[in-house]
């Protein structure tokens, strides 16, 4: 069990816990949290807090199940590969290509969005531009090694955490009068208040509130570096409860400052909420650039955690063997896997460029589903592979419960119905794949046992 194969070798290991912690918080907070959060608010008001406290709590469940098993046995494609060994070739093949899919096409819309927003300052430069070039940018992070990396994305991380904390002090200042302003929205006084569209509405919006905690599986493939495995749980523990600080603060004063239903699903939560106060011109110019690093950071972690799984796929011979073949020993990573990520890169570009926003956010909807469907096979395969206490399993059971409320909450909104039928279509696509493929994992098994 606890071979350090497939790339687990002790020299890569250089990554404290906080600089773990730090790379955490870089991946996680994101366009997701930074934008698409005003859809959540749009949605069900006030009680979006909730909805944040109760992602928070399933995405801790889910990375300490994640971070147990990586202390026990590390591997470098981290929960693909305990999904093999918890239940076999089928379940590692799945679990490795839904996220492979799921993360190419958050990547897009996180270039995408940055894209846009650059054209804050440069209107009349064509989007195609700004997207390729934070492309090419993203993929030079590929090429500066693990060491490197994790230090770039703790300097994002503190970058991004020193925005929102500038948005909480003037928050602060503008509730306390110092700053002078209007639409101050008060705390809801009845539970119609909080809940201004009913469960429905709450129901909806959880998985806004998960996709703003999308990125703990980077922690999981980035958890092998750690110079001690068993530091992995510390590490998250620290990371989510600095996030949840930061999102239950910064989204409670917003709501403070503006009703709910003068949010834009447009528009960023934070700089709509000050928008109504005097003498900040400054803070949508500092704020959109802080938007602009989160979006980046966050697609240069997915594009390392994407390419690392897609070498271990192909390691593990569910791809063809060249997505893992290393064509020169001065690069960390497999120079083919980094080409067929850059290609499904390209059409997730060309695809959110020219599809209607509508159709688009349908597919990134599904990529977000698509993530959850891996957090439900986590949670479901970790009592396999770790003696659970019976806290465990109580953690396991709310986990499940609350994953599986937020996937079934896109069924309620118009927004985000379309995307669940398409994530789906990606599910039996690949599922498809993996009955035709099974005979031949059985004959190749039979002549491995001959």
């Amino acid at each position: 069990m606890g071979k350090k194969t497939s790339g687990g070798k002790d020299e890569a290991a250089n990554l404290s816990w906080w600089q773990l912690s730090l790379i955490g918080v870089g991946c996680i907070i994101g366009t997701g949290f930074f934008l698409a959060s005003s859809i959540a608010i749009k949605m069900t008001g006030p009680s979006v807090i909730l909805a944040f406290i109760m992602a928070a709590t399933a995405t801790y469940i889910v990375f300490e199940a994640l971070a147990k098993m990586s202390a026990k046995d590390p591997q470098k494609g981290s929960f693909r590969t305990y999904a093999k060994k918890a239940y076999g070739r089928w379940a590692g093949f799945s679990s490795g290509w839904v996220y492979w899919c799921s993360e190419i096409l958050i990547i897009g819309s996180q270039l995408t969005a940055i894209s846009l927003l650059s054209k804050f300052w440069f209107p009349d430069i064509k989007l195609w531009i700004f997207a390729s070039i934070y492309a090419v940018c993203g993929l030079l992070v590929l090429f500066i090694g693990t060491k490197a990396f994790g230090k770039l994305e703790s300097v994002f991380a503190v970058m991004k955490i020193a925005a929102i904390f500038m948005f909480i002090v003037i928050a602060i200042l503008a509730l306390t009068g110092i700053i002078e302003g209007d639409s101050k929205a008060g705390i809801p006084q009845t539970v119609k208040g909080f809940f201004p569209n009913g469960i429905v509405g709450f129901w909806s919006a959880l998985l806004f509130a998960f996709y703003a905690h999308g990125g703990i599986e980077v922690m999981g493939v980035m958890a092998i570096h750690l110079k001690k495995k068993e530091d992995a749980p510390k590490s998250g523990k620290v990371m989510l409860g600095l996030l949840g600080v930061i999102y239950i603060t910064s989204l409670s004063l917003a709501l403070l400052l503006l009703p709910y239903d003068k949010f834009r699903e447009n528009k960023s939560p934070f700089v709509e909420a000050l928008s109504g106060f005097n003498g900040i011109e400054f803070f949508p110019h500092v704020f959109t650039a802080a938007i602009i690093i989160a979006g980046f950071s966050t697609m240069s972690g997915a594009l390392f955690s994407v390419t690392t799984v897609l070498q271990t796929i192909s390691e593990d011979g569910d791809a063809p063997k060249l997505f893992s073949k290393q064509m020169k020993k001065k690069f960390k990573m497999p120079l083919p896997a980094i080409a067929l990520t850059t290609t499904g890169l390209v059409l997730s570009i060309v695809t959110s460029l020219l599809l209607p926003d509508k159709v688009y956010e349908y597919i990134t909807t599904a990529a977000a589903l698509m993530l959850l469907y891996n957090w439900i096979l986590i949670l479901s395969m970790y009592h396999r592979l770790i003696e659970p206490t019976t806290a465990d399993k109580v953690k396991r059971v709310i986990g499940m419960i609350l994953v599986v409320a937020a996937v079934s909450g896109a069924l309620f909104h118009k927004t985000s119905r379309p995307g669940f039928f398409v994530s789906l279509l990606f599910i039996t696509i690949i599922g498809i794949v993996v009955l035709f493929l099974r005979k031949r994992w059985k004959k190749e098994e039979a002549q491995n046992n001959a």
